[in-house]
């Protein structure tokens, strides 16, 4: 029979609690902002997080996630009786992660040779960041519970990933500019003129697919954006940082135009946050263009 584990690193952006309610197993990042390092999700909430952030100007400095990290996470759950495991990476565009989940992969069964035939090992690219994965992780841990092999849900999740899109407006560009990870952004030039980019994450990269005057258009360009590229009747998500009143505005848009309310709400952790600004608003859609 068999026993499947959902691996996964602290970027998913799912809170402690639901973690630990649905059991999967999470590596956190470690970050470090003004002289103090913390494990993401596990040493610092995410409102935390966003108070130490605002004490300094300095961009929270975090690393990929080590092989031997990997590797230990993956002995121990074989160790347990494990007979597959699923780890969803964050982006491998943005980060050397998932190179390193696939390294201790090989470095597992080199040093472990009569694993081979009790225990598979199935790396995914979730190609983008936050709940894009947080949420397919947690259906997969349903599915799971109703008798899923790991074949159906690796399926169900890279449908996911090649199908869906976050339409992304951060209220600023400092973080990004500084961090220099999101190309969109970095390429962005009408800022000063007071724009702001409606950046796209999806397939493992980032776009500027419009661009808003002013934060009173925020709202309506948004919902405008997510409703052209939403497959009809499928769930959406709101993606927020510190504030949510913009993101409550834009689902209040959306259920007038869809007749359905978002499926979930999530805030932006710690990576993200250093990478894009604490200040956000977006939405997680399944795009019909797809």
């Amino acid at each position: 029979m068999s026993k499947i584990m959902i691996m996964t690193d602290s970027c998913c952006d799912l809170p402690k609690e639901i973690i630990e309610e649905l059991g999967i197993t999470v590596i956190p990042f470690e970050l470090t902002v003004g002289g103090e390092k913390f494990r993401e999700i596990f040493d610092k909430s995410t409102q935390e997080i966003y108070e130490l952030m605002s004490k300094t100007d300095e961009i929270p400095k975090h690393s990929q996630i080590s092989p031997m990290t990997f590797e230990a996470e993956y002995k121990k759950l074989y160790e347990q009786g494990y007979t597959d495991i699923i780890n969803v990476s964050i982006n491998s565009q943005g980060s050397g992660t998932y190179s390193n989940a696939c390294l201790a992969k090989n470095d597992f069964f080199e040093n472990n040779p009569e694993a081979k035939d009790k225990i598979r090992i199935f790396n995914l690219d979730s190609k983008c960041y936050t709940v894009f994965y947080g949420y397919p992780i947690m259906e997969a841990v349903k599915m799971i519970r109703k008798g899923a092999e790991a074949e159906e849900i690796i399926a169900y999740m890279e449908d996911w990933f090649n199908i869906c899109g976050i339409y992304a407006v951060p209220y600023n560009l400092k973080y990004a500019r500084k961090s220099g990870r999101i190309s969109a952004a970095k390429a962005f030039a009408g800022e000063l003129l007071g724009l702001k980019p409606v950046i796209l994450f999806a397939d493992g990269t980032t776009e500027t697919v419009d661009k808003i005057r002013g934060e009173k258009n925020i709202v309506s360009k948004l919902v405008e954006i997510a409703d052209k590229n939403m497959t009809p009747q499928t769930p959406y998500i709101m993606i927020h940082g510190r504030d949510n009143t913009l993101a409550k505005e834009v689902e209040k848009e959306l259920i007038k135009r869809t007749g359905r309310k978002a499926e979930m709400y999530a805030n932006i952790g710690a990576v993200v946050s250093a990478n894009i600004g604490p200040d956000i608003v977006a939405v997680l859609v399944r795009r019909k263009n797809k």
